[in-house]
C-alpha cells in the first residue's frame, strides 16, 4: 500500500496532509505534511499539487477546501466524523445571536462549513487566547468545546460564554488518572490537551495543542512524559525522541482511526471521496478562517 500511494501521487501531483492522531505507518510514511489543524490549514494554502487527500476527519478535509476551492480534496472515509462537529449546528448559533446580541461568535476549527459560516472567526487550541484577545471586546461567544473555552477563560479577562460540546476523547480523562500516572510512574511529566475538563488541565505539569506539547518534549526533554490526548499521538512523537519514555495512556478516537492506508490508496486510485462545499456557504465560512489566518 505504500509503494502504491507513493507513486499515486507522483502520478496524480497530490500531497497527504495527516493530522497527528494519525497512526505512524500513515504520519511517517506517506504523508507529506504533518501537524495540528492550524498548521494543517495554514500549509493547505501553500501546496502546488492538484489534488489533497486529507488523512483526518471531515472538518479538516472541509476546511483544506475552503483555502483550496480549485483544488480536488479527496477523504478516504466519509464517516470520518468528529463528536465536536457534530455537537453545534447552524441554527443553534444563529438563536445564540439572538440570545446574545451583538456578542461575536469564536468558533473552533472542529466544526461544519455551515457552522463557520454562521461564525465572526475560527480558532485553534493554540491559537484560541490570541483570536479571542484580537477581536478587542469584553465578552465573546466560543463553540463548541466547552472544556476549551473554560480552559481558554482562565487565561483572559475576556469572558466567554460557552457550549456544551466535548471531544469524546479528552472528555474521558479524569485527575485520577493523572494522579493514579504519577504513583505508577514516579517523576513522569504530564502534559494535557486543553479539550481536556479543567481540573484535569490544573492536575497535568503544562496543557497545550498537540503542536505545544509536541514542541515541550522537543524543548524540555522530560526522561518521562504522558500526553493526555489522542494514543497515536505520543506514537508519532517518541520517533523524534528516543531518549523520552513515553507513558501511554491509550484513548484511540475512533474516527481517526477511519482512514487507513487501504482507503488511502483508494481514495487516489478511485478519487474518492471528494470533499464539496456549498459556494455560498463557503464564501462565508472561508472569510472566518481566513480572519483567523491573519490573527
Amino acid at each position: 500500500d505504500i509503494d502504491a500511494i507513493l507513486e499515486l501521487k507522483r502520478q496524480r501531483n497530490s500531497v497527504i496532509l495527516a493530522h497527528n492522531y494519525q497512526t505512524p505507518e500513515i504520519f511517517h510514511c506517506v504523508a507529506d505534511i504533518v501537524g495540528d489543524s492550524l498548521a494543517l490549514a495554514r500549509k493547505a494554502m501553500s501546496t502546488e499539487a492538484d489534488v489533497i487527500v486529507l488523512a483526518g476527519v471531515h472538518f479538516m478535509a472541509e476546511t483544506a477546501k475552503l483555502l483550496n476551492p480549485q483544488k480536488t480534496v479527496l477523504i478516504p472515509d466519509l464517516e470520518a466524523g468528529c463528536s465536536l462537529a457534530d455537537s453545534i449546528t447552524a441554527e443553534d448559533i444563529r438563536l445564540l445571536r439572538q440570545r446574545y446580541p451583538g456578542v461575536p461568535v469564536v468558533t473552533y476549527v472542529n466544526t461544519s462549513a455551515e457552522v463557520k459560516a454562521e461564525s465572526d472567526i475560527c480558532c485553534t487550541s493554540g491559537n484560541a487566547k490570541a483570536v479571542i484577545e484580537s477581536l478587542g471586546v469584553p465578552r465573546v461567544i466560543m463553540l463548541p468545546d466547552e472544556y476549551l473555552a473554560q480552559n481558554i477563560a482562565t487565561q483572559t479577562d475576556v469572558e466567554i460564554i460557552a457550549w456544551k460540546g466535548h471531544c469524546e476523547v479528552h472528555e474521558r480523562f479524569t485527575p485520577a488518572d493523572i494522579r493514579q500516572l504519577r504513583e505508577d510512574h514516579p517523576g513522569v511529566t504530564v502534559l494535557a490537551h486543553p479539550e481536556c475538563p479543567p481540573e484535569v488541565v490544573a492536575e497535568a505539569d503544562f496543557s497545550g495543542s498537540t503542536a505545544a506539547m509536541s514542541d515541550y518534549v522537543g524543548r524540555q526533554k522530560p526522561p518521562r512524559v504522558v500526553l493526555m490526548t489522542e494514543c497515536s499521538m505520543s506514537d508519532n512523537v517518541a520517533v523524534e525522541h528516543p531518549e523520552v519514555e513515553f507513558i501511554r495512556p491509550c484513548n484511540l478516537c475512533p474516527h481517526m482511526k477511519r482512514i487507513t492506508l487501504a482507503n488511502i490508496r483508494a481514495a487516489l486510485e478511485q478519487n474518492q471521496h471528494v470533499v464539496t462545499v456549498d459556494p455560498e456557504i463557503a464564501d462565508r465560512a472561508r472569510l472566518a478562517v481566513e480572519r483567523m489566518m491573519a490573527v
